[in-house]
């Protein structure tokens, strides 16, 4: 869980997971949202995948990415656990 809240902490990862909420992208379609350079791209395409976010398939020279929409619910579920919770113990239900 870490390696997910590490990669949520940056506003690029960020973005680059709103993306890709819209479908799959290349890496180059991605990169033209942002201002930096190829290595930095491909660092925080490396974190998400560390934190197993994002999936990628290579397609001759082309990386796609996708989210891992299995573990983004599993996040937001941990999430909502944490600071949302079930208030039921509290109110007495």
């Amino acid at each position: 869980m870490n390696e997910v809240f590490k990669a949520l902490s940056d506003p690029s990862r960020r973005r680059i997971l709103q993306l890709l909420g819209r479908g799959e992208m290349t890496a180059g379609e991605l990169a033209t949202h942002f201002d930096m350079s190829k290595p930095s791209m491909s660092h925080h395409f490396a974190v998400l995948k560390d934190a197993d976010l994002v999936t990628s398939r290579r397609d001759g020279q082309q990386i796609y990415y996708a989210l891992n929409t299995t573990v983004l619910q599993d996040v937001m579920a941990r999430i909502w656990d944490l600071f949302g919770g079930d208030d039921s113990k509290e109110s007495g239900r």
